[in-house]
């Protein structure tokens, strides 16, 4: 399975404390950063600080998520180091940014590999064995450690960012990342099918952006988002109705197939994404009967024991 994720900005109070200026648009805001399955389902969403690298969220996020096995993350510029890659091939999975600037890139590469001629001018021999070797170890107990849970990619990823330069970890991981990085952009440039992928991938989520704005229309008021918890909140009842709507237009395309006047072809319906809602009141209010899913057992024993407290 495959996914992409990125970062959206939801308007918040400027007395918060996790405010920040959005820089597009000059409000304060927090951010929800999102994973996006490529079946069209929001796998995983945690709150996010404005103007912080989203590195370790893609890795978390890809980690934690609620679904099967990933294989690949398409994320953007900001959502991606090379210490993250590295992280990530060692994780199990690849992390498949589209860059900026790509006419500024290298190819990084060991000191005595072979390239075709053509390539030497865009190619960088910085890459050391010797100094993966000495950080190999640390760096594979940090994997452990964050594929367990022990600690979290987001930590990881601060951890090591340049300010361990010269630490053998990060030595070894930021190695690894550019040769990894560097593989990535020979498949991005060599293979036309896997570079259509990764943008159809981005703009599935950016498009997901559009629905969750009319979803969550106004400003987080005073009073709500002053704890990570209820940014938590915040986060994850944006992701649940997102995803109400799109099981919504889903169920409502299946019906529409089934019509025996449907006279389109029948892969017409995959160019057609389910993120309409135009035909949806996104003003009302939404209620949801939990009784009926409460365990049957426990309501049966609570019955007679009621009844008997009620007698003494």
């Amino acid at each position: 399975m495959t996914a992409s994720a990125d970062m959206m900005s939801l308007d918040v109070a400027r007395t918060l404390w996790s405010a920040r200026s959005d820089p597009r648009r000059k409000t304060p805001a927090m951010g929800t950063y999102a994973h996006l399955s490529d079946q069209w389902t929001l796998i995983h969403d945690q709150p996010l600080v404005l103007n912080q690298r989203q590195a370790g969220a893609a890795l978390e996020g890809a980690l934690r998520h609620d679904g099967g096995s990933l294989e690949k993350v398409a994320v953007d510029t900001h959502g991606v180091t090379h210490f993250s890659m590295g992280l990530g091939k060692l994780l199990g999975f690849d992390i498949c940014p589209r860059l900026a600037r790509l006419a500024d890139r290298k190819l990084y590469v060991f000191k005595d590999t072979k390239v075709p001629e053509l390539l030497e001018p865009i190619v960088s021999r910085t890459l050391s064995r010797r100094a993966i070797a000495l950080g190999w170890d640390g760096l594979m107990r940090l994997a452990a450690s964050t594929q367990a849970g022990w600690c979290s990619a987001v930590w990881a990823v601060e951890r090591h960012s340049s300010a361990s330069i010269g630490m053998p970890v990060y030595n070894a991981g930021e190695a690894l990342g550019k040769l990894q990085r560097s593989v990535f952009l020979c498949d991005y440039f060599g293979r036309p099918s896997f570079r259509q992928e990764i943008q159809r991938l981005l703009t599935q989520i950016e498009s997901m952006h559009t629905l969750q704005r009319a979803i969550h229309a106004g400003p987080i008021s005073p009073r709500r988002g002053r704890t990570r918890e209820q940014m938590t909140a915040i986060s994850g009842a944006l992701t649940l109705l997102t995803n109400i709507v799109i099981a919504w237009n889903a169920h409502q395309y299946e019906r529409t197939i089934k019509r025996h006047d449907w006279d389109r072809p029948k892969n017409h319906m995959r160019h057609i994404a389910p993120i309409a809602h135009a035909h949806i009141n996104l003003k009302g209010t939404i209620t949801f009967d939990l009784e009926q899913h409460k365990n049957p057992g426990q309501n049966e024993e609570e019955g007679p024991q009621k009844a008997a407290n009620e007698r003494h």
